[in-house]
């Protein structure tokens, strides 16, 4: 069997780096491969500003911020289009003129959704997901009850990630990948992680994701909510968990691919959530991060991406405290090895 399915990461997953102009204009990305975004995730690089969460099953100027619990709030100015190989905005909001910007972009289905219908406990909504990827959007309406979402990826998601739009309530990213247990952590906060027990409930199977009853951060009855949920793909996508060693030689985590992005956590106590990227800072170290529970402009953290993974360059508690444990997500550059057998350049 081929090592991965996904050659070309570049025809899922793009990281853009734009200089906003307050203008209405249309951005083009410079993959491989043309990309059609149906999840944008954009902030300012150079100024304080808000990490804003655009997709295309919500549709144009549909704002949520990973740094705040807000509910959806909808721009005159914000991201109005998601086009063949980029995206458009109609004006200033997160294209600030002279501001620096990053946009990271994934593909689901194009926009298209199936829908589905509320059957007792069970949510209505619509689905779009991209099985070779392993991602999916979900918007639901939720029930209160116990119910079930039948998530369509084949496989079972590792990280889901689910915001109530029309309320101000947490940021729930759910995931099994830091002890084998379901748990979960705001995205919008410092804070470590917490298990998922009865009274809020998330299972996930290669089938379903089952909602728990009325938790208002993500089965209110009759509050709309937006869900992403993702599988691990070899050589394209990997999930998972570090132990630090609180030393600048620090730990490597094997990913079998070159990242293009990495998230990066701390669990078992507060710290902030760091993002890294190929382009932003193209060799190594690639030393500026940027924060998804925070406005901050990049900061300085000294992280190296190699060609089968990423090794910790920092001591400190945000990626490497000697005895810490982290969760992470990473998206590929490029697998270790191609479909045909041929192996990625290290860097």
């Amino acid at each position: 069997m081929a090592y991965t399915t996904i050659d070309d990461p570049s025809a899922y997953f793009q990281t853009l780096l734009y200089t906003g102009n307050d203008s209405a204009r249309s951005l083009t990305n410079t993959g491989n491969s043309d990309l059609q975004p149906d999840w944008i995730w954009t902030t300012s690089r150079s100024n304080a500003y808000n990490n804003g969460m655009f997709d295309s099953s919500r549709g144009a100027n549909k704002e949520l911020t990973s740094n705040t619990t807000n509910a959806e709030a909808t721009l005159t100015t914000g991201v109005s289009a998601f086009n063949s190989d980029g995206f458009s905005f109609s004006g200033a909001a997160y294209n600030t003129d002279s501001y620096t910007f990053v946009g990271w972009q994934w593909k689901a289905n194009g926009g298209n959704r199936t829908t589905f219908t509320e059957s007792g406990d069970n949510p209505g909504g619509g689905r779009q997901v991209n099985t070779t990827a392993g991602f999916g959007i979900y918007d639901y309406t939720g029930t209160g009850g116990a119910g079930t979402i039948a998530h369509g990826l084949g496989a079972t998601p590792k990280w889901v990630l689910i915001k109530d739009r029309g309320n101000a309530e947490h940021w729930i990213v759910a995931t099994t990948q830091i002890d084998g247990s379901r748990d979960g952590i705001y995205l919008e906060t410092t804070g470590a992680k917490f298990d998922l027990s009865s009274s809020n409930e998330l299972i996930f199977d290669s089938t379903n994701i089952t909602l728990s009853d009325d938790w208002v951060d993500t089965n209110g009855d009759a509050r709309n909510y937006i869900m992403y949920a993702f599988t691990p793909i070899q050589g394209y996508s990997k999930f998972g968990s570090y132990t630090g060693n609180g030393n600048v030689d620090g730990t490597f985590v094997h990913t079998g691919f070159s990242p293009a992005w990495v998230i990066v956590k701390r669990t078992d106590s507060g710290n902030n959530w760091h993002m890294h990227d190929n382009k932003r800072v193209p060799h190594n170290s690639n030393n500026k991060t940027l924060y998804a529970n925070l406005t901050n402009t990049e900061g300085t953290e000294d992280f190296d991406m190699l060609s089968n993974g990423f090794k910790l360059r920092e001591s400190g508690g945000g990626y490497n405290a000697s005895g810490g444990t982290y969760i992470y997500m990473a998206f590929a550059e490029s697998p270790l090895v191609t479909s045909k057998g041929v192996p990625t350049t290290a860097r």
